[in-house]
């Protein structure tokens, strides 16, 4: 005797009719929703696919911009992050002949300061002066010397290119030596390395090249150094001007927390030793770094609700495969409305199908975006920062999408009239 088969649809069908006598669990919904699923795999890929593509787009631009603001605070830190720049901002004093002069800070300043003021690692007054240079052959080149410390390099965060920074024993011998920048050696002497041990000219004394520096970051013509800045010791500068003031000063904190305070206090104690009308300004980082974060935060923010449209155009989408899932199983909800299932319950039904659909792209889409970062910190040096609240992020829109673009469906499916439904052809 031949035994009947029975095929996949019957056994579908048998199911819900089984599940309809009585009230559904949740696990008998979830399971009609991965038969359902298993029904129509071409389409509801088609559909998740959109969930897969914005998912994966709100994690890859938390990490664009998290690696872009990573990027830009730690360029921003090279220069330092604990320095302190003081610096002039205008005011006279009066002296013995009544003449007014520029009220400018003096070396005793510093020196008060570093005694006053703890937690400074390291201080260099900057004296600005413009001379041109000779270096031979009739050639001459006009040029900016900052009359510095030895300091200054650490202040700064310079790098040394060829040769050496002048150092202390440089500075209290007033020995006549100088550090010029990258631009200026390689156009008086083709190349860094040939720069160094070359004699160079100032006001007639001169000067033994010693190094070939740059800065740390690319400040855009935003600092006092330029393409044509000579570095001296300040105690040589000095002789130059004849006085011992100075344009600014430098300082390097121990610890970040403590640069706006020690600011305060640096003003407080340099403004005590001059008139009251001269003003005196200090420039930081915490500041500016503060604000590239904000901006970066924002840029983020901004471009991840971009990604979202995607997850939105999916939940259309979502929606109208639900419409099409109803319209498609009406005798099945006819049939399971006539054995006593409540329009809670098919309500509930189509909604969890929307909800998992939904939250099966997410859940693809996440494992894609956090892949591609995660390969990359794998296979190249390059550390990528990743966002672990992005993840949650997107797995938590798409249950929403799915929630929202699959009410609609569902509703319809819960208000259909059981009597017609059995009737539809």
């Amino acid at each position: 005797m031949k035994m009947a088969t029975v095929s996949p649809t019957k056994s579908t069908f048998d199911s819900t009719l089984a599940s309809a006598r009585s009230t559904m669990l949740f696990s008998d919904i979830l399971q009609l929703a991965i038969d359902s699923f298993r029904a129509s795999k071409v389409r509801f890929l088609l559909t998740m696919l959109g969930m897969i593509i914005g998912s994966a787009s709100i994690i890859l631009v938390a990490t664009l911009g998290l690696t872009g603001k990573q990027y830009a605070i730690d360029q921003l830190t090279s220069i330092g992050p604990n320095k302190i720049e003081v610096q002039f901002g205008g005011g006279t004093t009066v002296g013995p002949d009544n003449a007014s002069t520029p009220d400018f800070m003096t070396r005793d300043d510093m020196t008060t300061v570093l005694e006053q003021v703890p937690g400074i690692i390291a201080s260099s007054p900057m004296l600005e002066t413009h001379h041109p240079i000779s270096v031979g052959g009739g050639v001459t080149k006009d040029t900016m010397l900052l009359g510095v410390s030895p300091e200054y390099r650490i202040v700064r965060n310079l790098r040394v290119l060829s040769g050496r920074f002048f150092d202390e024993e440089d500075s209290l011998g007033h020995q006549k030596v100088a550090v010029i920048v990258e631009p200026l050696a390689k156009s008086l002497f083709g190349n860094p390395n040939a720069a160094v041990g070359q004699t160079i000219t100032v006001l007639g004394i001169p000067f033994t090249i010693i190094g070939v520096f740059k800065e740390s970051f690319d400040t855009y013509g935003q600092s006092e150094i330029s393409e044509q800045t000579l570095l001296i010791p300040y105690s040589v500068a000095r002789y130059f001007t004849g006085t011992d003031t100075v344009k600014e000063i430098f300082f390097t904190m121990k610890d970040a927390s403590v640069v706006e305070p020690a600011t305060k206090r640096i003003l407080e104690i340099i403004r005590s030793r001059h008139r009251a009308t001269s003003v005196y300004n200090a420039v930081t980082l915490t500041e500016l770094l503060a604000t590239m974060r904000k901006i970066a935060d924002m840029l983020t923010v901004v471009l991840s609700l971009a990604a979202m449209v995607t997850l939105i155009v999916s939940g259309v989408g979502i929606m109208n495969s639900m419409l099409a899932n109803v319209q498609s199983r009406i005798r099945e909800i006819g049939i399971r409305k006539a054995m006593g299932a409540t329009r809670l319950e098919i309500r509930l039904q189509f909604l969890t199908e929307s909800v998992l659909l939904s939250l099966c792209g997410g859940v693809i889409g996440t494992v894609i975006g956090l892949a591609i970062p995660f390969s990359v910190r794998f296979l190249t040096p390059f550390e990528i920062p990743i966002d672990a609240w992005s993840a949650v992020i997107a797995l938590a829109t798409s249950v929403v999408v799915g929630i929202i673009f699959g009410t609609l469906p569902a509703n319809r499916a819960a208000r259909l009239d059981p009597v017609e439904t059995l009737k539809y052809e």
